[in-house]
């Protein structure tokens, strides 16, 4: 049976994939908060800040997207079971198979190289790996969730997403901006048990979407809210950088969360995509490219970082190399019979 696709969801594919790419390029450029970060121009700083926002809503489409195609299903015992066994599980394998890959890729890079840091380069290499352990525990849950999703109405599950995400990502940026002025130590002790944290908030999110809750709002309105928190992000990062404080981006950071959201919001207006072909090509390999992309990145940095041009150019260079050998090794990889459809999880 052949799977409908869906066009804009592609386009949010394509789109996740290219800024986990860029993310990735631009922070093996720049070295944040070490000595030599503190040298950094203002102009160079500010594109990395851009860069960092850029960059984390790759992994926010990803999830928003699980949560319109998986949660608004039926599940029975027997669906459950099917589900974890086409998914859970070999997600797990893949997880295992290519750790084994990236320790091997590791031991060969840095064999006979007693000058490289090898917890360092162990860093860069599995610096992406985290994503995997975190869907599997959502994937395991989603069952589970959408039963429960489907007994409440919209406007119950919107109340309830907001109070999750008040504490998820409000009280965090609360707490970190109190730290940054000197107030330290000002925490409110709370859980948020079964709901994913701020990992499954994203999911939600794609499942209210496809329910159709905010579609009264005005287009204009979401492309105000991504501008907006696009500047308060590269803002906030400056004003830590300017007090001295280690502050990174990341996804419990509220403006990640507005910004990502708005973006998705959009993005599901959209009735047709332009290239089409080229979109569903990246939308096609982008989780595989995500599994095999880091093992470029490492020798492809050392080639990039010493040309005679400015990080953000040096930053882009490694993106572009980035897409085009990691696409190429997917492609590769894809076609070897039997086994490489498999250990690239193309479904």
């Amino acid at each position: 049976m052949t799977k409908t696709r869906i066009e804009w969801i592609d386009f949010v594919k394509a789109v996740a994939i290219l800024t986990v790419l860029y993310i990735h390029a631009t922070d093996g450029i720049y070295i944040i908060f070490s000595e030599a970060f503190l040298d950094y121009p203002f102009v160079s700083r500010m594109f990395h800040f851009s860069s960092l926002f850029i960059g984390r809503i790759g992994v926010p489409f990803f999830l928003m997207v699980t949560g319109y195609l998986l949660l608004d299903r039926s599940y029975d015992d027997q669906k459950v079971r099917h589900f974890w066994e086409n998914n859970c599980k070999n997600l797990i394998i893949i997880t295992v198979i290519w750790s084994v890959i990236y320790t091997i890729v590791l031991q060969v890079a840095t064999f006979n190289s007693p000058d490289i840091d090898t917890v360092d380069m162990g860093n860069l290499f599995f610096s992406h790996m985290w994503y995997m352990p975190m869907i599997i525990g959502m994937y395991l849950s989603i069952p589970f969730v959408s039963s429960a999703l489907k007994h409440f109405d919209k406007k119950t599950i919107l109340y309830a997403t907001g109070v999750f995400s008040i504490l998820a990502f409000l009280v965090p940026f609360l707490t970190t901006f109190l730290d940054i002025n000197g107030i330290q130590n000002v925490s409110i002790q709370y859980s948020l048990g079964f709901s994913g944290g701020v990992y499954g908030i994203y999911i939600v999110l794609g499942y209210l979407v496809k329910k159709g809750t905010f579609k009264n709002i005005s287009s204009y309105i979401f492309a105000l809210i991504a501008i907006v928190s696009f500047l308060i992000s590269v803002i906030f990062q400056e004003y830590a950088f300017s007090k001295g404080y280690p502050f990174v981006l990341w996804y419990e950071f509220p403006f990640i969360l507005f910004g990502s959201f708005a973006l998705f919001e959009l993005f599901s207006r959209i009735k047709h995509i332009r290239g089409y072909s080229v979109i569903k090509f990246f939308a096609k390999y982008s989780f595989a490219v995500f599994l095999i992309h880091n093992i470029f990145r490492i020798p492809l940095l050392a080639i990039v970082i010493d040309l005679p041009v400015s990080d953000p150019i040096k930053s882009i260079i490694l993106w572009i190399l980035l897409i085009i050998f990691s696409f190429i090794a997917a492609v590769i990889v894809y076609r070897i019979p039997k086994i490489g459809k498999y250990i690239l999880y193309m479904r």
